[in-house]
């Protein structure tokens, strides 16, 4: 048998080393987190057992029918699902996400910000969900020409954290003191940050949020304008995006989706 050329071992020896490589990168634990749509919750209904929005006190500020109906339709907070920061995600994780259009691989200090310590993590996203609804209770109690001196509400949505119902908390206060169903008997869905202002910023996760929504009924989404782009990608059949920058934008949008009126579309 001849002996191997110098240019032969040569590249035989690379060969072996970049097989090497390739299995410890293949085994090497990432710093990714794979997420995929959450679940939804009807700010104007119950879950898990417990009315979401209660309100006392507030009398009949639309001046219209105190016995009016309450609204026909729901109205969805939207979460993702993503691994927990002490999972594994291997190289084999990522390649199979990446071409799953329900699953997305996202960098894990993006989706836990304060670090990999569970009870830290929980306590972050606690406070964040808290003053979220402060900031909607706010916001809404404003647009109606209300004190929250002389209104109560009381917001309940177990387990889900973060900022992200913001919106649709606001949207669902308005529409349970208020004499108006602003869902027109629809499923609307929505995502967005809100200020005590009202004004309506991004939140990430857009494309899976978008999935939970249609999965659950959802004809309609509430998207925070500048993540109209983020939205479109992957965006289920049938489901429309109404982008928002404003609780008052939000609120003339679905009035006018309700009343056959000229709706802003992404």
């Amino acid at each position: 048998m001849p002996a191997l050329s110098s240019r032969t071992q040569a590249l035989a020896i690379c060969g072996t080393l970049v097989a090497a490589l390739l299995a410890v990168a293949a085994l090497a634990p990432l710093p990714f987190s794979v997420a995929q749509p959450g679940v939804t919750a009807d700010v104007l209904g119950e879950y898990r057992g417990r009315q979401v929005i209660t309100v006392d006190g507030a009398g009949d500020p639309g001046g219209g029918d105190p016995g009016a109906e309450p609204s026909r339709g729901r109205l969805l907070a939207t979460t993702i699902a993503a691994t927990t920061p002490d999972t594994t995600v291997r190289l084999v994780d990522v390649v199979d996400a990446w071409f799953d259009t329900e699953r997305a691989v996202m960098p894990r200090d993006s989706v836990y910000p304060v670090g990999d310590d569970p009870e830290e993590i929980e306590e972050h996203t606690t406070a964040q969900m808290e003053e979220s609804q402060t900031e909607a209770v706010t916001a809404a109690l404003r647009r109606l020409g209300m004190s929250e001196d002389e209104v109560e509400v009381e917001l309940r949505l177990a387990d889900v954290g973060g900022p992200s119902a913001g919106l649709v908390f606001a949207l669902g206060i308005v529409d349970e003191i208020d004499d108006g169903d602003l869902t027109g008997g629809r499923t609307i869905a929505g995502t967005g940050t809100i200020t005590a202002r009202g004004e309506v910023g991004p939140v990430g996760g857009v494309p899976l949020k978008t999935q939970a929504a249609a999965r659950d009924g959802a004809t309609v989404f509430l998207v925070p304008e500048a993540e109209c782009d983020d939205a479109r990608a992957e965006l289920p059949e049938d489901l429309r995006l109404v982008p928002v920058t404003t609780l008052e934008g939000a609120l003339a949008a679905l009035r006018a989706l309700r009343d056959g009126g000229r709706v802003p579309s992404c």
